[in-house]
């Protein structure tokens, strides 16, 4: 018989850092989950990504108290400031403060088609071209220019 799920939490975790420090800990433990398990299994999984990359993931809970978990890809706008060379780590570079009036970097169509490929699984779209203007439309909206 199929465990009987108790609810889903979404979390965004760097990679290779889970610690129960907070937001992990308090996620996990208001479900009676265990905490320590979650991140010895998250931190294996991901520490041959590259380090601090913020992973989503969405955590299932069941009623025996026991749990499983999904990884997805790193958001687009991790994926758009690392190609326009933004600011990445403890305090990342924010888009355009007047998205439309200014830019803050520019993004090539061969970098748009890169992150589409690897971000189409984790979209609601079926083809890398419906991919790639998702892509523009997050990348213009965050004040970055695509060229070419």
């Amino acid at each position: 018989m199929a465990k009987k799920i108790a609810g889903y939490i979404k979390l965004q975790v760097p990679a290779g850092a889970a610690n129960p420090s907070p937001p992990i800990g308090p996620a996990l433990g208001q479900r009676g989950l265990n905490i320590m398990e979650f991140c010895k299994a998250f931190n294996a999984k991901t520490q041959q990504m590259e380090k601090g990359m913020p992973i989503p993931v969405i955590i299932t809970a069941y009623q025996d108290r026991s749990f499983t978990f999904e990884m997805k890809q790193p958001p687009v706008s991790f994926f758009l400031k690392k190609a326009a060379g933004l600011k990445l780590g403890k305090k990342p570079a924010s888009g355009a403060k007047t998205p439309g009036r200014g830019f803050v970097g520019k993004v090539t169509k061969a970098q748009v088609r890169e992150i589409a490929e690897k971000k189409i699984v984790d979209l609601n779209c079926h083809t890398i071209e419906s991919a790639m203007s998702m892509i523009e439309g997050s990348a213009r909206a965050m004040g970055l220019e695509v060229v070419g």
